[in-house]
C-alpha cells in the first residue's frame, strides 16, 4: 500500500466547489488505481448541497489510491485520491545508484528528506479549479536541515497550540461551521465565549444554545409538603416496521433545501395573497408566438409570458425587489432582477436563476429559460447558477394543482406560484363563457413588503395576463 511519505505521491483534497460549503458526497469515480491521469482530467463527480460537480485532477500521474468509496460524504479539505506524479515507479528510482555515491561521504550534519521528483514545467497558465487555489510552484527550494526528532517536536508543538486555540486559549477565530456561525450571530452570541464540545474543538449548535440558556434560578427555601409517590408513567416506545418501511438518508440537495426552508419559514414573516384571473388572451398569444420566426426553436409557453409579466410588475413596483440585511438592520434594494425558476429534478428541488433577467428581450428570456430547464433536468446546474437570486417563480400548475402558499427562497423578497390553467365558466362581457382561468399566489417578506405593495405587484401580473398587450404599453 502506498505510504504518504513517498516524495512522488500527491494527495488531491476535496475542494470547496461552492461558496462556503463544508462537505460533498462522492457520486461516481471515473478512475481506478493504476489508471494514468493527466492535468485537467475529470476523476470523479461529487454532489454538494447545491449541485453535482465534476472534479478535474490538477496534475499528471498514476492513480495509487482512492481514499473513499462512492456514496461517502467527505469534508472539504480531506484527501480523496493519491496520485504518483513520477509515473508510478518511485521504487525503481530509489534503487538507481546515484553518481555521488562514489565520492567521499560528507560529514553528517542532519537528516534531509529526499527531493521530490522533477516535474515538467507547465507551458503557460493552467486553469484553476475553484476551491483549491493555484497549482504549486515548480520552483525548487533547498530542503531545510532538520532532524526527524526536531520535525516531530515541531508537529507536536503546532498540534498543542492549535488545540489551545480551538479551546479559545488564544485569539484565533473559533472553529464553527457556517450555519452555526449564523445561529450565533442571530442569537447575539460571541463565539469566543462559547466552550466547544465537538470533535477537534468545533463549536456545535448545542454549544451556542447552551451559551444563551438562562442560568438556573436559586431555589427558594420552601418546606415541601409530603410527596405522594406515584408510579412513573412508562415512556412511549417508538417502534418501526423495518420490513414495510424504507429509510432514505437526507443529504445533498434535499438536506440543503430542508434547512433553507425551515430557516426561511421561521426567519422571514411570510404573507401570501391570491388572485384568480382570465388568461385566455395570454394562451392565444402563446400560440401566435410559437409561429413567430424570431422565436423559432425557442421554448415558448405560458411560463415565458408570466415571467415577462412579473418582470414588468417589478419594474413598475421596484421596492419589492429587495433583501433584508439582519446584521446591519438595513433593507437592500436591488437594481437588477435575477429571476429564479423553481425546478423539480431527480436530485430534488433546486432554484437556479436567470441573471439580469430585467434586461432581456422576450427571445433572450425564452432562450435563457430553455437553457435553465434543460441544464436542471440533466443535473448539471452549477452552484453559481443558484446563487444571487432576487425573486422566484414556482409553477405548481404543471402538477395539476390550483395554487399553493410558497415559501420564500432564503434571501429573497417574493415568490410567485402559478396554478393550473383550466377551462372554467367565467363572466366575460356580461355573459358566462368558458375561459382559460388560473390562480396566482404571491408570498412576500412582510419586513420588506407591506400589503399595499404586494397587492400592487400581484394585481399588475394578473392585469398583464388578462390583457397581454400591456406588456407593450407598460414594459
Amino acid at each position: 500500500m502506498t505510504t504518504m511519505t513517498d516524495a512522488s505521491v500527491r494527495e488531491f483534497k476535496m475542494p470547496d466547489v461552492g461558496e462556503g460549503l463544508t462537505e460533498a458526497e462522492i457520486l461516481k469515480w471515473y478512475v481506478q488505481p493504476g489508471d494514468t491521469v493527466t492535468d485537467g482530467q475529470v476523476v470523479c463527480e461529487v454532489e454538494t448541497a447545491k449541485a453535482a460537480v465534476e472534479l478535474p485532477i490538477p496534475y499528471d500521474g498514476v492513480v495509487r489510491e482512492l481514499r473513499f468509496p462512492e456514496g461517502t460524504t467527505v469534508d472539504v479539505g480531506t484527501a480523496i485520491i493519491a496520485v504518483d506524479v513520477a509515473g508510478g515507479a518511485p521504487a525503481a528510482q530509489a534503487q538507481a545508484p546515484a553518481p555521488a555515491e562514489t565520492a567521499p561521504a560528507p560529514e553528517p550534519v542532519a537528516e534531509q528528506p529526499a527531493p521530490a521528483a522533477e516535474e515538467p514545467k507547465p507551458q503557460g497558465r493552467k486553469p484553476v479549479l475553484v476551491g483549491y487555489g493555484v497549482a504549486e510552484s515548480s520552483t525548487k527550494r533547498r530542503p531545510r536541515k532538520t532532524t526527524a526528532a526536531v520535525a516531530e517536536a515541531a508537529r507536536h508543538a503546532a498540534s498543542a497550540l492549535q488545540g489551545e486555540l480551538n479551546g479559545h486559549g488564544g485569539k484565533s477565530r473559533p472553529l464553527a461551521k457556517p450555519p452555526v456561525r449564523k445561529l450565533a450571530k442571530d442569537l447575539g452570541v460571541d463565539l469566543t465565549t462559547v466552550i466547544p464540545s465537538g470533535p477537534d474543538g468545533i463549536i456545535t449548535r448545542e454549544d451556542v444554545h447552551a451559551a444563551v440558556a438562562p442560568a438556573p434560578a436559586a431555589p427558594a427555601v420552601v418546606v415541601p409538603a409530603p410527596a405522594v409517590e406515584r408510579p412513573a408513567a412508562p415512556a412511549p416506545v417508538v417502534t418501526y416496521d423495518t420490513v414495510r418501511e424504507t429509510r432514505i438518508p437526507v443529504k445533498g440537495v434535499r438536506k440543503a433545501t430542508a434547512q433553507a426552508m425551515v430557516g426561511s419559514a421561521f426567519t422571514a414573516p411570510h404573507v401570501t395573497e391570491f388572485v384568480t384571473c382570465d388568461v385566455t388572451r395570454t394562451m392565444k398569444l402563446v400560440e401566435e408566438l410559437k409561429q413567430d420566426k424570431d422565436l423559432q426553436g425557442l421554448r415558448v409557453n405560458p411560463l415565458l409570458l408570466i415571467a415577462k409579466a412579473l418582470l414588468v410588475a417589478i419594474k413598475r413596483n421596484p421596492d419589492i425587489n429587495a433583501s433584508w440585511d439582519e446584521a446591519n438592520q438595513e433593507i437592500v434594494r436591488k437594481h437588477y432582477v435575477n429571476l429564479g425558476i423553481a425546478a423539480a429534478t431527480p436530485r430534488g428541488l433546486i432554484v437556479p436563476n436567470i441573471k439580469d433577467a430585467h434586461d432581456k428581450t422576450l427571445p433572450q428570456l425564452a432562450e435563457a429559460l430553455g437553457e435553465l430547464v434543460s441544464t436542471a433536468r440533466e443535473g448539471k446546474t452549477s452552484p453559481a447558477a443558484m446563487q444571487g437570486g432576487t425573486v422566484t417563480i414556482t409553477n405548481v400548475g404543471v402538477f395539476g394543482v390550483d395554487t399553493g402558499t410558497p415559501i420564500l427562497n432564503p434571501g429573497e423578497s417574493a415568490i410567485l406560484a402559478i396554478g393550473a390553467i383550466k377551462l372554467q365558466p367565467w363572466v366575460h362581457k356580461g355573459k358566462v363563457k368558458p375561459r382559460q382561468v388560473t390562480t396566482l399566489a404571491l408570498s412576500f417578506d412582510h419586513r420588506l413588503v407591506d400589503g399595499e405593495l404586494g397587492s400592487k405587484v400581484l394585481a399588475d401580473v394578473a392585469a398583464i395576463l388578462e390583457q397581454p398587450k400591456r406588456l407593450i404599453t407598460w414594459g
